[in-house]
């Protein structure tokens, strides 16, 4: 097995034990990008400054050092998250040549410990939709069946991941957007609670709905991540005989695609077997509010943060102008339709936010009346779709929004703010199979190592890649 095949935490062992040097695991990811190009996962890669980034730690001995955590680890950051002298653009032509002059908190973070930025990773432009199938840079592929997408909007983060080119990727969730290319990909992703992670030096889609987040190739390399950004090195033990968890069996289980509906039904029977307890219960009104609150929030706030927030990086531009620069025909018409006459005027968002407060206390009371640890569902209702699939799906016999169908498991958990771990849990006709298991605010760490505890269970996916 390559260097390209280790997880996170298996290369930062092998790299303190002086297995190879930052050098030879740089130049070997490198020239696995170089090999399969195709993917397009990158939208900006300096080779040079990474190998000269590479010698330096070596020289310093830091990727020795137990007190530098990730030191000698590069990692792929999504388009929308600033790295200074990097260009930052959202995956949109209007913000093409934009480079910050300071990296995103969370950039900063990871680099103290000794990480290195990888490069920058392709994205679904602006961030508004969930193929990653992208008019300006390119549709990002998925490294499993190259006619297939990698999802989206975090897109050439997971592909990275997944392909072999970086150990790690940050990428960002409005709505599901490092969970669905994570599981699309085989790949572990976390959406955690709001303000578990800085969101300071992110281009923002939804300041109130947005958040950070790693995909990774394991469950340890989230636990790891995790511990960086948010300064939280708390452990859990997990009792399956005392575990009870949710099954939304007339929402997030219905209308399964067979294969995933057989994986997912699976897993439940192994973990049944380790005495989980499952409870059918479905969150009441969770789509009707989520369909309800979720543009209204997203879009009046694209439009009053967006402008600002650029503006206050250097780069004052109009909204006007961002929509004139748009490639992807889909995003045109979202923005042309949600935005055109005036936008969405404040009396509707104020409506909106109301009925967010209303799904969340729906949540609290669904957790504390059936006594629940959590809730579990297949992350996506079907594997990735082919690349021509990018705007409408054929999914058990209806013709199908790509984008409402592959989003519908995660959107409204993440209106709601409940923090979710995606997992591989299985292959269907090549293509991986997603799991979510999702919790009260701020159980993050919790979610994390019952996500551990899941996955010991669970049988591995082929770690060289079909594509390749």
């Amino acid at each position: 097995m390559g260097l390209h095949t280790l997880t996170a935490t298996q290369a930062r062992l092998a790299l303190k034990r002086g297995d190879f040097s930052c050098v030879d695991y740089i130049q070997a990811l490198l020239q696995r990008s170089a090999q399969h190009a195709c993917v397009n996962a990158w939208v900006y890669q300096d080779a040079s400054q990474l190998l000269k980034a590479a010698r330096s730690i070596d020289q310093s001995g830091r990727v020795r050092k137990a007190t530098h955590r990730l030191a000698g680890l590069p990692f792929a950051v999504k388009d929308n998250i600033d790295v200074a002298k990097m260009p930052a653009a959202a995956g949109t032509a209007a913000l093409q040549g934009r480079v910050p002059v300071q990296s995103a908190q969370i950039v900063q973070q990871l680099k103290a410990e000794g990480a290195m930025v990888a490069g920058k990773a392709g994205m679904h432009e602006l961030a508004l939709g969930i193929s990653g199938n992208n008019a300006f840079s390119g549709v990002v592929r998925n490294p499993y069946q190259l006619k297939h997408l990698a999802g989206g909007s975090s897109s050439g983060s997971a592909a990275a991941v997944a392909a072999g080119f970086a150990p790690f990727a940050l990428g960002t969730e409005t709505g599901g957007s490092i969970r669905i290319p994570a599981a699309l990909c085989g790949l572990y992703g976390l959406r955690p609670s709001l303000g578990r992670y800085s969101r300071s030096g992110v281009i923002p889609l939804s300041k109130t709905s947005d958040t950070v987040g790693p995909i990774c190739r394991s469950i340890d390399d989230l636990l790891l991540i995790d511990s960086v950004l948010a300064a939280d090195e708390s452990t859990y033990s997990i009792d399956f005989s005392r575990l009870r968890l949710g099954l939304p069996r007339n929402t997030l289980l219905s209308d399964l695609a067979p294969d995933v509906a057989d994986i997912f039904e699976h897993m439940l029977d192994r973990l049944s077997a380790w005495g989980v307890s499952f409870i059918d219960a479905d969150i009441p009104l969770f789509f009707a509010l989520e369909q309800q609150a979720s543009f209204p929030i997203v879009f009046y706030e694209l439009q009053r943060d967006l402008p600002a927030y650029l503006e206050k990086t250097g780069k004052r531009l109009s909204l006007d102008a961002i929509q004139a620069g748009v490639k992807s025909q889909e995003v045109a018409l979202t923005l042309a339709s949600v935005l055109g006459e005036g936008g969405i005027s404040e009396k509707a968002y104020r409506k909106a936010l109301q009925l967010r407060l209303r799904l969340q206390a729906l949540c609290t009371d669904y957790f504390r009346q059936h006594r629940l640890d959590g809730f579990i569902f297949p992350t996506t209702v079907l594997p990735a779709p082919k690349i021509e699939d990018s705007e409408t799906v054929k999914h058990n016999g209806s013709v199908c929004s790509t984008f409402t169908l592959y989003s519908r498991n995660c959107n409204a958990g993440s209106l709601a703010g409940l923090p979710a771990v995606t997992m591989p849990a299985g292959l269907s006709q090549g293509l991986p199979v997603g799991v979510t298991v999702s919790g009260l605010w701020h159980s993050d760490r919790w979610l994390l190592y019952l996500t551990k505890a899941i996955s010991a269970f669970l049988d591995p996916l082929e770690p060289s890649l079909g594509a390749f």
